[in-house]
């Protein structure tokens, strides 16, 4: 597991550890050691025949991970980042990360399940996709859109929080938001954790 940080700018008023399992060159890079993560929120192609066997390895994977995290931080609530679109607009065989995460939380007993602490009841932009020009409707990233277009529950008041998201790439913004509408909801402290970090189309490597 790599270590950087993020925030510190529009969207995050303070720096924040990001965590994440491997840098991410790409959906077709032979770099790519992540390939699982592609097929578990692709919602345009028919990946299903690999759902089970994709949410398998990204709950192995997470629960190395988030175990590791314990050992830093000591027991931690799971949120995760919402889909850019309303819960209910996916079939349930879309939404496999959001399982995978839960498969790992339920393999240690020091982390506790917060993934519907942050349910998203207004479609947003779905920015990979914008690249292509179809990234569905709503608005794109900005200060706030989470807290705008998500219920977010009290529970998070007082919790030390781990934010799980599939993929951290730099300037876009949605996981500073996410972290900055914890902290807004009282979370007594947040870190970042993403199974890749984008390393292609310039961007920089977050470590």
């Amino acid at each position: 597991m790599l270590h950087g940080k993020i925030g510190n700018d529009v969207f995050l008023d303070r720096d924040v550890d990001l965590y994440f399992h491997a840098h991410y060159y790409g959906f077709s890079s032979a770099e790519n050691t992540i390939k699982y993560i592609n097929y578990l929120k692709n919602d345009r192609r028919n990946y299903d025949d690999r759902i089970a066997t994709s949410e398998d390895k990204a709950a192995k994977v997470l629960a190395v991970d988030l175990s590791e995290l314990v050992n830093l931080y000591g027991p931690l609530t799971v949120c995760g980042i919402p889909r850019s679109k309303r819960e209910d607009a996916y079939p349930p065989e879309k939404m496999g990360l959001k399982r995978a995460i839960r498969k790992a939380i339920a393999m240690n007993p020091l982390l506790a399940d917060g993934m519907d602490y942050i349910v998203r009841h207004t479609n947003t932009l779905c920015t990979h996709r914008s690249y292509w020009g179809y990234g569905g409707d709503g608005e794109g990233p900005r200060p706030g859109l989470i807290r705008d277009t998500c219920h977010l529950s009290s529970e998070i008041a007082g919790k030390n929080i781990v934010l799980v998201d599939d993929i951290y790439t730099a300037g876009v913004g949605i996981d500073e938001d996410g972290v900055r509408a914890l902290f807004d909801a009282g979370a007594k402290s947040v870190v970042m954790y993403t199974f890749g970090c984008t390393a292609s189309r310039g961007y920089r490597k977050c470590a």
